[in-house]
């Protein structure tokens, strides 16, 4: 089973179509942990901002794609979506794994991390920082794939546009510009 991770893509149909070749395109299901279309107040738009074509992609994946809203999703945006973004979790069990997606902006990630145990999670994702991280939080593993769009680590090694993927216990967090593998982490 090949499951894709995204988050904060803000409207980038640019970034939503590189991260669709580098792991989108390879997924079995594809997990959006929220800001999918709507750029928010503190971003000017990109080159590529074009939610209608963002949510026109999405809509066409030929695999099932679950979202969970963010903080710069509305109501507004579910009318140009096929799916439903769920809020404040999405709770998906796929051959044997356990995954735990919110957007992040409602609890700090101990308290999700300690909801993620108490739940028997096996993944907990999140996006809303824009940082790309994959860590181990006693026996959760966290993944934020980080953005399509809006890089905002102060590392700046870490200041990339990325996504992420889960294949055979490992995951990759792909660097969209580059196209390579940005960290791979063993399960």
């Amino acid at each position: 089973m090949k499951i894709a991770v995204i988050a904060d893509t803000h409207g980038n149909l640019d970034g939503g179509q590189q991260a669709k070749e580098l792991a989108l395109n390879q997924a079995d299901i594809i997990i959006h942990c929220g800001d999918v279309l709507y750029h928010g107040p503190k971003f000017a738009p990109v080159t590529g901002y074009d939610p209608a074509g963002l949510a026109q992609t999405i809509n066409q994946m030929p695999v099932p794609v679950l979202m969970v809203r963010g903080n710069s999703d509305s109501e507004v945006d579910q009318l140009v979506l096929d799916m439903p973004l769920q809020q404040p979790y999405l709770f998906a069990q796929i051959e044997g794994i356990r995954l735990l997606a919110t957007h992040g902006h409602l609890l700090g990630l101990q308290e999700l991390a300690a909801l993620a145990q108490k739940w028997q999670i096996d993944y907990l994702l999140t996006g809303h920082t824009h940082v790309p991280v994959v860590a181990q939080l006693g026996e959760v593993i966290h993944i934020n794939p980080g953005t399509t769009t809006y890089p905002l680590a102060a590392d700046e090694a870490a200041r990339r546009r990325t996504c992420g993927l889960i294949k055979d216990g490992q995951i990759k967090l792909f660097d969209l510009d580059t196209g390579n593998a940005y960290l791979t982490y063993k399960v």
